[in-house]
């Protein structure tokens, strides 16, 4: 991003009340209100991605859709993976704004819970792109907030651990095949990893085996030249939001955050795009924190 003058970072971005709103999973990017940002006016490439190629698990809207958007303006080719037929409208918007950039695209419909798509997304990326030389394992799930522990059943649970780690497992193995020293892996966790929401604790515990991946993976990786790395965002406005929580809760989401609103999906793109480029050719093996002053320790 660029600005002709320093934002207050209070004032950057809508701030709730927001209207209430209710969608069904896995929710739509159009149908938000207020739109999410995800940079199509505001983000500045550089170049510091310039012949990189790319693979964005869900990049059809919000974090993924402004990561995949700020790859391409960064000079990156991007495949980007979206829920098959379910977010096929988002994923072509996605798709249209790479190619607007003169970046090759390729938008795969998945369902990551199963191991064979997370394998037929790799081989997919490689016949098109030619390699992977920046893997971001984004893609998750989180259903309906709850009001009692009881109410985590075995199939919701066994969902969100196999779309939200057992696919980051598989897409990585699978993508390692193809990743040349100087490679990225970013992953994306969550806040929810350190201060856990007891109404989403499902999707709260996944994101901390990010945190625990990340950390361990990227001891042995580096030995190959690899980096791995996570951001940990804070609350954004994004579809995960709409078909979560309740209406009454999505009108005031991001409230009691320090900057008292949540981030847009541009405001988490520049974390992404340090930890792929080679500025960031030293770090690995950390959790970069995008929360608005909400401590991720």
């Amino acid at each position: 991003m660029t600005n002709k003058q320093q934002a207050d970072p209070r004032k950057a971005g809508p701030r709730p009340p927001f209207p209430k709103q209710r969608q069904g999973a896995p929710g739509a990017e159009t149908e938000m209100d207020p739109p999410p940002d995800y940079g199509e006016s505001s983000y500045v490439g550089q170049g510091r991605l310039r012949g990189k190629k790319a693979l964005i698990t869900g990049g059809d809207s919000g974090i993924g859709r402004a990561v995949a958007l700020a790859f391409a303006r960064e000079g990156a080719d991007v495949a980007f993976s979206f829920v098959a037929d379910a977010e096929s409208r988002d994923a072509a918007i996605t798709a249209s704004l790479i190619r607007d950039e003169r970046r090759r695209a390729l938008a795969v419909g998945v369902h990551l819970e199963d191991q064979r798509d997370c394998h037929q997304l790799i081989k997919k990326t490689i016949d098109e792109l030619g390699g992977i030389d920046v893997l971001v394992n984004n893609a998750a799930t989180q259903e309906k907030s709850i009001e009692r522990f009881e109410e985590l059943t075995p199939e919701r649970i066994e969902r969100t651990f196999a779309v939200n780690v057992f696919a980051l497992f598989h897409i990585t193995r699978a993508a390692l095949s193809q990743m040349k020293p100087g490679a990225a892996i970013i992953n994306t966790a969550s806040i929810q990893a350190f201060e856990p929401s007891p109404n989403i604790l499902d999707y709260a515990v996944t994101k901390a085996a990010v945190v625990n991946f990340t950390k361990g993976l990227s001891r042995e990786l580096i030995d190959r030249g690899i980096r791995v790395n996570a951001v940990a965002p804070g609350p954004v406005w994004t579809p995960l939001i709409v078909q979560s929580f309740d209406p009454e809760e999505v009108a005031e989401f991001g409230k009691s955050n320090p900057t008292g609103r949540p981030a847009q999906p541009v405001e988490l793109a520049p974390a992404y795009v340090f930890l792929a480029s080679d500025e960031a050719r030293f770090i690995t093996g950390e959790v970069l924190a995008v929360t608005g002053g909400k401590f991720a320790d």
